[in-house]
């Protein structure tokens, strides 16, 4: 079977996540993991913090401690939450280690022999008040583009348009705010992105019908705005160092700068997606398997790889991280052709799956002005379930999304509370009244089982194409619809009535009612797993038993096996709860 290498956009290590990166990656990678590991395909999922740049060492400082420590400490409280949401995680690493500044080193060095990389004198913002040279994303201004207030130096988040600090209006520092600031020169590497722009265009041509409209029209619009060259270094301490000193010559015979480069490390957008390779040799010093079976040559030819980010990521896994990849597989000769630098060349995503944003109120999420809900408190408001089926019913694929409790509390009390948890505990209470708690013999199917038949097959058939299509919306709209026909099955057939003077129909009835409530244990597993590992143990079915065929979708109980109704599993959202939590959160003013 195709093998499966999932991974998501790196959440950045400066603060706890809010749902808005959950849903915007994380969770509907988990989601899409655990399908495929439940269709029985070796699946790796890998993500990291991302852990380098300004942000860091500011908010290192901040918090009173150098930027390793802060790191540390983020990285195992981020990876807590991400347990308790139940994200799947076959390995959780960090930009920082020692695997990612090895692979991040080595592959500039071979962008450089490769001809893809040249040094540059560049005029670098310098702010007298900070006493520092100041990255992109921490100058602040007015986007030239669109008008937007608060863009940053390196991309403006309204428009997605990529900036220069020199292309800002009213320049200032996001450090102090100070606006004396001043240009100075300095050298730095520029990875040569204007060369791949006919590679990229005809890739991302290629993944045409594959991949989102969203994620095609950003990579092509930066195409057809011209492809820049990129700078790939900063003037910072926390980072990649780039320790040019073992490079060889480039093709035109020359050899970097030693000491025009002392002291530079690499920018975050360079190594940050690097560590996607830096995570799996991670994961594989840590377990023994083999990394390079999924990325490199031969080895990784039956890998499909799937990457999940938000829309704001898009420009940098379909140009930055690709020309890296291309750029070290290739190299350019001093007479200007491509020829094969490796026979074992590095693997490129497959499919990528981008997100809208997912906001409050209308209003964005942010993690830095502390709006919205964040991981950690929404699991002191409810279990991780209800926060897991509610993201991924109202995943922000075709437009942006908006977080309301209203609409929260009358989505959860509904799909989970009146139509799952409703089914699965009446069917099973009134088989231990009625049955011994027990799955009944007896009794022969009729046309209203045949019909249900016929309809479970067909959902299931949708439901599982959703998935394949990495459509997380209608997948949990065709989950809700097979936990539907179960509710209306049971009303037609109402075991309940038919106990007192046929019990062999009503035998019929609620074995396929414990049929349907196993069924769901496994479809439902990849949306809320904490509550289908307790529904699956009360029909003594296994935690991770694997996907259904929708042939014998409802055969997957032998009868005489033992049930027991758990407790209730979705306890209704009340309006009291709703009024204090826009009291603590805030309502449409937050925004």
């Amino acid at each position: 079977m195709t093998r499966i290498l999932i991974t998501s956009a790196l959440p950045y290590i400066n603060g706890i996540k809010h749902l808005g990166t959950l849903a915007g990656s994380m969770l509907p990678a988990d989601v899409f993991a655990r399908f495929k590991r439940a269709q029985g395909h070796e699946t790796l999922y890998i993500c990291a913090t991302d852990e380098h740049g300004t942000p860091t060492e500011l908010a290192a400082a901040e918090a009173g401690v150098d930027a390793a420590t802060f790191c540390l400490r983020q990285h195992e409280v981020q990876a807590d939450l991400a347990q308790r949401f139940g994200l799947s995680w076959d390995h959780f690493g960090r930009s920082s280690s020692v695997q990612n500044r090895e692979m991040t080193q080595a592959m500039a060095r071979r962008l450089w022999e490769n001809g893809f990389i040249e040094e540059r004198v560049t005029q670098q913002v310098y702010s007298n008040a900070d006493r520092r040279f100041l990255p992109d994303r921490y100058v602040i201004g007015t986007c030239p583009h669109c008008g937007y207030a608060a863009a940053r130096g390196d991309q403006c988040e309204n428009c997605t348009r990529v900036l220069d600090p020199a292309d800002l209006l009213s320049p200032r520092s996001a450090v102090s705010g100070s606006e004396d600031i001043e240009i100075r020169p300095s050298k730095h590497l520029f990875l040569r992105q204007s060369l791949f722009a006919d590679r990229l265009r005809a890739w991302i041509e290629d993944k045409k019908a594959s991949w989102p409209v969203l994620v095609t029209s950003i990579a092509l619009k930066w195409l057809d705005e011209g492809l820049q060259d990129r700078g790939i270094t900063r003037d910072l301490e926390w980072g990649v160092p780039v320790n040019a000193a073992d490079w060889g010559p480039n093709p035109e015979g020359r050899t970097p700068d030693i000491e025009g480069l002392a002291g530079k490390v690499f920018y975050v957008w360079f190594d940050a997606p690097i560590e996607y390779i830096g995570a799996t040799r991670e994961w594989a010093d840590a377990t023994g398997g083999d990394w390079e079976r999924w990325w490199r040559g031969e080895a990784a030819s039956d890998v499909t790889y799937v990457q999940f980010m938000g829309k704001d990521n898009v420009p940098f896994h379909t140009v930055g991280f690709p020309c890296t990849l291309i750029g070290v597989n290739e190299r350019l000769g001093a007479d200007g052709a491509w020829t094969p630098a490796s026979n074992t060349p590095w693997k490129l995503v497959d499919r990528l799956k981008g997100f809208n944003w997912l906001d409050y109120y209308g209003g964005r999420f942010s993690t830095s002005q502390q709006r919205g809900v964040f991981m950690d408190q929404a699991l002191e408001l409810l279990p991780p379930d209800y926060w897991r089926w509610w993201i991924i019913a109202n995943a922000p694929e075709g437009s942006d999304a908006s977080f309301f409790w209203e609409q929260f509390q009358a989505q959860i009390n509904a799909d989970l509370a009146d139509v799952f948890g409703n089914f699965v505990n009446r069917i099973l209470r009134f088989t231990e009244s009625r049955f011994e708690g027990c799955v009944p013999e007896g009794g022969e199917e009729g046309p209203l089982e045949a019909r249900l038949r016929a309809d479970v097959a067909e959902k299931l058939g949708e439901l599982t194409a959703q998935l394949e299509a990495l459509e997380m919306r209608k997948s949990a709209q065709a989950l809700r619809q097979l936990w539907v026909l179960g509710n209306q099955y049971l009303t037609e057939a109402a075991p309940w009535t038919a106990v007192k003077t046929d019990r062999d129909q009503a035998a019929v009835s609620v074995r396929m009612g414990l049929n349907l409530v196993a069924l769901f244990a496994r479809v439902s597993r990849p949306f809320i797993p904490f509550t289908c590992e307790v529904v699956a143990a009360a029909v003594g079915e296994a935690p991770a038993a694997g996907w259904p065929n929708p042939d014998q979708a409802l055969d997957l109980l032998a009868p005489g096996r033992e049930v027991k109704a758990p407790e209730v599993l979705f306890r209704k959202i009340e309006g009291e709860q709703v009024e204090a939590w826009r009291a603590r959160f805030g309502g449409p003013e937050a925004a």
